[in-house]
């Protein structure tokens, strides 16, 4: 699996997370992890990453 590819993963997973309705202490958690992930997805190669959006 490709960096972007594993990366796009995790970040599903933990939208998933937030929609289950997680305790503020784990919501936080949540966000700061996906605002890491954006974080690193932005850095890579724009070739390899998506936008955003999709």
């Amino acid at each position: 699996m490709s960096t972007v590819a594993n990366l796009l993963a995790r970040k599903q997973a933990l939208t998933e997370r937030l929609e289950s309705d997680p305790g503020p202490n784990e919501r936080e958690e949540i966000q700061a992890l996906l605002a890491q992930i954006e974080t690193a997805l932005n850095l890579l190669d724009p070739r390899d990453a998506r936008p955003s959006d999709e």
